[in-house]
């Protein structure tokens, strides 16, 4: 059976001796049990195609094709995101995946394609224990907020405001509670980020803004994160309902690639 090696004690472990191309069923449930406990698991030398990256996505459930990112051409549901001379600044903040949508993410799995010979980390904060560090006081109040996700704070810079308009119709702002329960384990988990919260119900906007800033600094703790050096052909598959992340910006002018695939999830609670 695989090789578990631990992080830290709440979030991230590697996983050694294991081929993700050919996983059995046996295996993938294992798997899916170490994700719940670790909320982000790391592999080394998986060297897998395209078409097997899609398919182990696969095993778990669903796979989004997301609409403004961009894509591989021969392979809708993998989200290319490049970072070099010209784009400076890819996921280089605190955030869940496509927190926007009604029913957003699950999971996501991953894979490191062009890695700089330094920098380009990535980090990852336990959105449960970044919660339960939070006072009484900071818990009480935040307890019953709802905050609203826009994705045009992100994907909508210097898009014409037809065409943003047009979009919404599709994506209209969706409205999740700011702490979220998870939904296997129970736990309350930070559910915020700048990325995509445009504002909080019933609070003016500094308010919003001092809430959410609030929040993010709990995620910025390093006590509640682990971080991962990437390597070619190394993989992270991490649950966006349990974690946030944030890529480190300190390769600059070296390129870094990496390609994800995203699991469908449901409407938060």
């Amino acid at each position: 059976m695989f090789d578990v090696r631990p992080l830290t004690v709440t979030i991230g472990a590697e996983i050694h001796n294991i081929n993700l191309a050919s996983i059995s069923d046996d295996e993938l449930a294992e798997l899916q049990k170490l994700w719940s406990k670790w909320k982000v698991l790391f592999f080394r030398d998986q060297h897998i195609t395209r078409d097997e990256h899609v398919a182990l996505g696969r095993r778990f459930g669903e796979l989004e094709v997301h609409p403004f990112a961009t894509g591989a051409e021969t392979h809708p549901e993998i989200v290319v995101i490049t970072s070099d001379a010209e784009r400076k600044y890819a996921a280089s903040n605190w955030h869940s995946d496509v927190t926007w949508r009604e029913q957003p993410s699950y999971g996501s799995i991953l894979r490191g394609v062009t890695i700089p010979p330094l920098g380009g980390d990535t980090l990852f904060a336990d959105a449960a224990a970044a919660y339960d560090r939070l006072s009484d006081e900071w818990k009480q109040r935040v307890d019953p907020m709802v905050a609203v996700h826009d994705y045009t704070k992100t994907f909508g810079r210097g898009v014409p405001d037809d065409k943003k308009a047009e979009m919404r119709e599709k994506y209209p702002p969706a409205r999740h509670p700011l702490i979220r329960t998870h939904p296997d384990t129970g736990a309350k988990t930070i559910y915020s980020n700048r990325a995509f919260v445009a504002s909080i119900d019933g609070l003016d906007r500094d308010e919003s803004y001092a809430v959410i800033q609030h929040l993010e600094r709990a995620i910025m703790n390093p006590s509640v994160q682990c971080r991962f050096r990437w390597q070619v052909d190394s993989f992270a598959m991490w649950d966006n309902r349990a974690v946030q992340h944030c890529a480190t910006n300190d390769f600059f002018p070296e390129t870094r690639v990496v390609e994800r695939v995203t699991i469908a999830g449901d409407r938060p609670y």
